[in-house]
């Protein structure tokens, strides 16, 4: 059985699950991809540790501070291909960026493979089940566009610009200039 609360941030309703001890996934209300990882029901449960202990990592992020991944039991569940780029997604510094291609780049090394295509690392990055904490909204683009972002392109600015990465100059792809 896994449950489910609601979180209220900055950039909307977070949907967090947990399966009573780990945290599942943590999805932006509405965001595609939505429950990929979750294929069983989800009972509404307040007050669970696991659940705690993230809406106090969110408030902390949320405030700017720089909370650390491993503060958090997370089970993430995918292929051992999509985990990889999600583990490597964890290595990406609070307030930088990387691109789908050096990501791709660093696949391959580790797959003793000469190349590997941003494309699939790309569909990795968009089916992480637990925004925000893991940090797909720090790939972006090889020209520095922002491309894609699960929960939307205008909360990927929103998030990238918390951090401190001026996007204002980057192209957005998707989003109108002011």
């Amino acid at each position: 059985m896994y449950y489910q609360e609601v979180y209220d941030s900055p950039v909307g309703k977070m949907i967090m699950v947990s399966d009573g001890e780990h945290l599942n996934g943590l999805w932006i209300e509405g965001q595609s991809g939505f429950t990929d990882a979750v294929k069983e029901g989800m009972q509404p449960k307040e007050e669970l540790s696991v659940f705690i202990m993230t809406k106090e990592w969110l408030d902390r992020y949320f405030a700017g501070d720089k909370p650390k991944i491993s503060e958090l039991p997370l089970q993430l569940s995918g292929t051992e291909f999509r985990k990889e780029v999600w583990k490597l997604l964890c290595e990406i510094p609070y307030g930088e960026t990387t691109t789908y291609g050096e990501i791709a780049k660093k696949m391959a090394k580790k797959r003793n493979k000469a190349k590997m295509s941003a494309q699939a690392v790309g569909n990795a990055v968009g089916h992480n089940p637990v925004s925000i904490i893991v940090p797909c909204h720090r790939v972006i683009g090889s020209d520095g566009g922002m491309t894609g972002y699960g929960g939307g392109i205008a909360k990927k600015v929103w998030l990238l610009n918390h951090e401190g990465v001026s996007v204002e100059e980057k192209r957005c792809v998707g989003m109108k200039r002011r």
